[in-house]
């Protein structure tokens, strides 16, 4: 199968491409990544004055109208850039799940906002007990007036420590583990009865351990039924994730390939000798196999005849394929670029704890090989 981006999905691309080499070089980077947010507000800025913001967004709420497609087009370039700025949490994550909700004038209050970069926002879903289960939820919500109050508390929100509004997932009845009885709420990060505790992640990332009392908060989903949509959005997320991962995989294989021709060892490059070719070779591999996976996964999800098991068994296999050949991938760049593989000052290993974050989120290697199994053989 013959895929090409179409022309304007290349002319975003290409707009990435040439701010990034202009602006956001590895040492330029580092000065953003420095500043206490651990990111540049002026970038910030800018990505939403260039439109990069709106590619994910119905034109209804002032967005670009794009689809699958054009956001894991930006999401590969954004990965090859190695950005600092919460794309993840604030554009494809709490934008992803809010576009999905089920309340219109939150929606027509709060996107617009994320398009113009004056909303920053993140997602709290997870609790220290849920591991990678979603419908594992203890966190509350009890009717006050017209609105609801939460209590409880939420593991490592991405972008939660400079969030302005936060997507919370709680309870409004049923047991613990139960997907029927969650519901989605929208907060204020500054509102009564919020504690952040934040940290940075070990790939520069910010995130936060959220606590709420009596927390005000507007439901955002229909009641009780937050769980469906939630998992449908995940699927675009997860997408969008693999997207990046693989512009991270393919410039680890670009940049080992180009020190394998300057490394000398014996009085000649490195990249002469067979062995080191081999291994090459085999990450080139699997780079392809990811990307052609994607590229699967995202003719899939644009079929209006597909199925949504078949949507979700490729989903999972993609995020497996990404978490195993990353690693490989990384490993590999790591490994041939000698001790300075690992050094604070090399593009390499950021690269690579960038891809080890994101094998994590929502689901490691093993989750998501159990969930393909589960769709595929039942």
């Amino acid at each position: 199968m013959n895929f090409e981006f179409n022309e304007e999905q290349m002319m975003l691309k290409d707009s990435i491409i040439k701010w990034s080499q202009d602006n956001y070089s590895f040492d330029q980077r580092r000065v953003s990544a420095d500043n206490p947010e651990g990111f540049s507000r002026a970038h910030w800025a800018t990505f939403a004055e260039l439109g990069w913001l709106s590619v994910p967004f119905a034109e209804e709420y002032g967005g670009y109208g794009g689809s699958i497609i054009d956001l894991a087009a930006i999401m590969q370039e954004f990965g090859k850039m190695l950005a600092t700025e919460p794309l993840v949490p604030t554009m494809v994550l709490f934008g992803g799940v809010l576009s999905a909700s089920s309340n219109e004038d939150i929606k027509t209050e709060l996107i617009p906002q994320i398009i113009d970069g004056s909303l920053l926002g993140a997602v709290a879903i997870y609790e220290p007990q849920s591991r990678f289960d979603m419908s594992n939820i203890t966190t509350s919500a009890s009717v006050e007036g017209d609105g609801y109050l939460l209590n409880g508390s939420k593991s490592v929100v991405l972008g939660g420590a400079v969030a302005d509004k936060i997507l919370v997932l709680a309870r409004t009845s049923g047991e613990q583990n139960d997907e029927v009885g969650v519901s989605l709420f929208v907060i204020d990060g500054n509102a009564d009865g919020v504690s952040r505790n934040a940290f940075e992640l070990m790939d520069g990332q910010q995130a936060c351990d959220v606590v709420l009392q009596n927390t005000p908060a507007t439901l955002v989903s229909e009641l009780d039924q937050a769980y469906g949509p939630l998992m449908d959005a995940m699927q675009s997320i997860s997408v969008a994730l693999a997207a990046e991962a693989t512009g991270i995989m393919e410039r680890l294989n670009l940049t080992t390939v180009e020190y394998t021709k300057t490394r000398k060892q014996f009085g000649v490059p490195i990249s002469s000798f067979q062995a080191l070719q081999h291994r090459m070779v085999d990450t080139f591999m699997a780079y392809e196999q990811v990307k052609s996976l994607l590229v699967g996964t995202l003719c899939e999800l644009t079929d209006d005849k597909s199925s949504p098991e078949r949507a979700s068994k490729l989903v999972s296999a993609l995020r497996t394929l990404v978490a195993k050949n990353g690693k490989l991938i990384g490993d590999e760049a790591i490994q041939l670029h000698g001790g300075m593989g690992l050094t604070d000052e090399l593009d390499v290993g950021h690269y690579v704890k960038r891809l080890m974050m994101i094998n994590l989120m929502f689901g490691n290697a093993d989750f998501y090989q159990q969930q393909f199994n589960e769709v595929a053989y039942g």
